[in-house]
């Protein structure tokens, strides 16, 4: 189980996030000692009315009593305006904080790399942005100021109760070591369910997610009930986590509400014998009773705030979690920016695997694409070639040897440089929530509305646009659910012409296409590769008879290559995938 233990390390980062809000933190911190102390004079004037002035002849007595009675209000109000500042300005100051937050942790995010989202959960990656940096907004607020009003509160009554009669507030106070040992040990368990209880949420959030993305599949294959049975699984052990917390917080409140009744029972019974004995005053036992809240409401205060330390700790620990990944794919110090780049790839004895101990994917390959060069990339599933091609832009790198770009290693440039060269469109689009204008233009962000339209004629797409209800301001949903396949297709394609890379890679752009579909967007993919460096990978090999060089890839590396006639006279590889579908198209 992962510790929530405050290092010195953490302590410093987690103080850093204050320094912006220096002055409305000092600020919150003197209205709660000015409001904690208020609450500590109110019962010595009252002390001191009950004690000296009633006993003053009448008109002296009322005069200092509506003064005393003034005094009074005046200081309910200053309370009033105290708890007031430290209610809103506090809490937007631990608002801003978490805002910051949330800024850093989603823009480390954008910098990590694929090999840390294939690993991941979205729904417990958002998690970690929502629920965990409330929790920590809570503690940042409430966490300092509950300390400070407490322990003035606390050290404030019991110097007064001491003074008052030293062996009242003695008898009183035997009962706080044992209160503490109660609050502490149920502390411990509601710690250990908390951070259960967090990982249950982040798992159900990620299941959550996992099947909206998915509805239409469900309800395609009306699996509604699995669904809601695996769901019911992650469900139950959150409500079983939850049960587990509820059961110690309910034994932790329910014990400290009995301590401190207890405390003033011990209070009453031993000052009414008090009393009796001539040790102390009926006027000084009000004043106790009044002055054993102030005692014992901190001290609960302070012990809840362990609790909310271990929700806010937890949260900040799993904050700090993210933040400590460092991305494997970085700029190096000294890269150089990849500019008007020609396009000449070379993959010298390249070799990769996808984790440390997992199978090689590519070995030893070797391979030299001229600028301007159209390849095509055919093969079984598995052999690499979406593996291949994702080498290039860099989302993951080589195990061993190089690939260069214009003669240099692409690990020396930029990685915006060389991906701002780089253009891919793939089977799975993804389109944005928002306008099909803005989609597009989510390919060169500073393009005029013209360049998009013109982007959009070029990749077929601006006759269907028009169509639309609102053409490029069309609303196009979550994801681009509102069009089809096909059009989806253009729009990404229409992103790339857009930002008008010299490197293309197509990623079965059009294997999930309808035939209909598919040969208006092979016309715009045709349209968009000429004069660059082109990769695609193809599922059917009709849409690749006119490449330059189709390459056929094996576990072994590249098995064959030549251009469509010369792999069908090798009657390989090639030449059977070729007459395979020959024969399932029955052409």
């Amino acid at each position: 189980m992962k510790t929530n233990t405050f290092t010195e390390g953490k302590w410093k980062k987690f103080i850093s996030y204050y320094k912006p809000y220096k002055k409305i933190f000092i600020s919150d911190m003197f209205f709660a000692c000015m409001g904690a102390a208020v609450t500590l004079i109110i019962p010595l004037i009252i002390r001191y009315i009950t004690s000296d002035v009633i006993f003053r002849d009448t008109s002296e007595s009322l005069k200092t009593i509506l003064m005393l009675t003034g005094s009074m209000v005046l200081l309910i109000i200053l309370e009033c305006y105290c708890n007031y500042f430290i209610a809103y300005y506090g809490h937007m100051m631990g608002a801003k904080m978490e805002y910051n937050m949330r800024n850093e942790i989603f823009a480390h995010y954008q910098k990590l790399s694929f090999s840390f989202f294939d690993n991941q959960k979205v729904g417990q990656l958002m998690s970690r942005v929502t629920n965990d940096l409330f929790e920590i907004s809570e503690l940042f607020h409430h966490g300092p100021e509950d300390i400070v009003i407490s322990i003035i509160k606390l050290l404030g009554s019991f110097t007064i109760l001491l003074s008052i009669n030293w062996r009242l507030a003695l008898t009183a106070f035997a009962v706080v070591p044992v209160m503490l040992l109660y609050a502490f040990y149920f502390n411990i368990k509601m710690k250990r369910a908390f951070v259960k209880n967090r990982a249950r949420i982040a798992d159900i959030n990620a299941q959550i997610e996992d099947n909206l993305s998915g509805i239409r599949v469900v309800k395609s294959f009306a699996n509604e009930e699995i669904e809601m049975d695996k769901f019911k699984v992650g469900n139950d052990r959150f409500v079983e986590s939850k049960r587990e917390s509820y059961k110690y917080m309910g034994l932790y409140h329910s014990g400290l509400g009995a301590f401190t009744t207890l405390i003033s029972v011990i209070v009453i019974a031993m000052g009414a014998v008090f009393i009796t004995v001539d040790i102390i005053s009926i006027t000084d036992l009000i004043t106790f009773l009044l002055y054993i809240n102030n005692f014992t409401e901190p001290i609960k205060k302070l012990i809840n705030f362990t609790e909310q330390f271990q929700n806010g700790a937890s949260g900040y620990t799993r904050f700090l979690e993210i933040l400590s990944i460092h991305p494997d794919i970085t700029d190096k110090p000294d890269a150089i920016e990849l500019v008007n780049a020609k396009g000449d790839i070379s993959f010298e004895h390249v070799s990769f695997h996808y984790e440390e101990h997992s199978e090689t994917v590519l070995s030893n390959l070797n391979l030299h694409v001229k600028e301007g060069e159209y390849i095509a990339l055919v093969g079984t599933s598995g052999v690499g070639k979406s593996t291949l091609c994702s080498l290039i832009p860099r989302f993951y790198d080589v195990s061993s040897g190089c690939i260069q770009i214009d003669g240099t290693d692409i690990r020396n440039y930029t990685l915006k440089s060389l991906r701002n060269n780089i253009g891919i469109v793939q089977q799975d689009v993804y389109l944005f929530t928002g306008s099909v204008m803005d989609n597009i233009r989510y390919g060169r962000p500073d393009a005029t509305d013209a360049e998009i339209v013109a982007a959009a004629q070029n990749a077929n797409a601006h006759e269907f646009i028009m169509n639309l209800p609102e053409g490029y301001d069309t609303n196009i949903g979550q994801r681009g659910i509102k069009l089809s396949g096909g059009q989806k297709q253009r729009l990404s394609i229409a992103r790339v012409f857009l930002k008008n890379p010299p490197i293309l890679i197509f990623d079965e752009a059009t294997s999930a296409l309808d035939n209909e579909s598919e040969k208006v967007v092979q016309e715009s993919l045709e349209k968009l590769a000429k004069n660059r460096t082109t990769f695609v990978i193809a599922h059917r090999l009709s849409t690749i008879r006119n490449a330059e060089k189709i390459l056929v890839l094996s576990e072994n590396g590249i098995a064959e290559s030549g251009n469509h006639d010369q792999l069908l006279a090798q009657n390989g590889i090639y030449a059977d995938l070729y007459n395979m579908q020959f024969k399932i198209n029955g052409k």
